[in-house]
């Protein structure tokens, strides 16, 4: 499994002859500052936590251009079916449901934030609840991509049912939990082999570093793995 970070919450995963981009927000992301067309080279999924614009992003046109499996909740399915996004190419679910991806399964699950989508002259047009993605693979580690999140007790329940060994975590303050609450997530509920840090250095108002979090893990600071945007991690 290669997991690649474009900065902020994008990741791409290859695996199983699955090319997988999450949260694909990367031709308006400073920490990337590139297009998405290289990310999305040979894209057989686009994951969304929610529909904030710096989740979305360029999302519409990489699934256009790639034909692309749209695997999002059913209010971010329509949304941009109404962008020209084929129907016949979503996979919509909700809050504890799992769908089949063709070798892979995506289970919704829940996350602690809001979720609209800013349109031009203010307005913000609604796309459901916020939540995570749970990634089983036949073959490969289980993926966690927490979204946007505040810690919460539920999280118990996410590492009993699916045990996920690798994850991606926000740990920028403001919009999602800081790093010692994230550091806090990850010790008390979970058993990760190799944690992602996200939604941080993005923009001036998020921490810019992962050194927080970092140093809130205490021993087990050597399972997070801070890759450059554009870096990739072989697993």
């Amino acid at each position: 499994m290669k997991i690649t970070w474009y900065g902020h919450s994008a990741f791409r995963i290859d695996t199983g002859g699955n090319a997988i981009l999450i949260d694909p927000f990367l031709s308006g992301n400073p920490s990337w500052g590139g297009g998405w067309e290289e990310p999305a080279a040979g894209a057989t999924h686009v994951l969304l936590t929610h529909g904030h614009n710096d989740h979305v992003g360029d999302a519409a046109d990489i699934l256009k251009a790639t034909g692309a499996m749209l695997v999002a909740n059913f209010e971010i399915c329509m949304f941009l079916v109404g962008k020209g996004v084929s129907d016949r190419k979503i996979n919509p679910g909700n809050h504890g449901g799992t769908v089949d991806c063709g070798g892979f399964t995506t289970t919704f699950a829940r996350a602690w934030h809001s979720s609209s989508y800013g349109l031009d002259g203010g307005s913000n047009v609604y796309l459901g609840n916020p939540g995570g993605l749970v990634l089983h693979f036949p073959d490969a580690p289980t993926v966690y991509h927490m979204g946007d999140t505040d810690i919460f007790g539920d999280m118990a329940l996410i590492q009993e049912l699916h045990r996920p060994q690798v994850a991606m975590v926000p740990i920028g303050d403001r919009f999602t939990m800081g790093g010692a609450v994230a550091a806090l997530a990850c010790r008390r509920y979970f058993d990760f082999r190799a944690i992602f840090p996200c939604h941080y250095g993005t923009f001036p108002m998020l921490d810019q570093t992962a050194d927080t979090f970092i140093k809130a893990m205490e021993a087990d600071g050597g399972r997070v793995k801070v890759p450059k945007p554009g870096q990739s991690i072989t697993l």
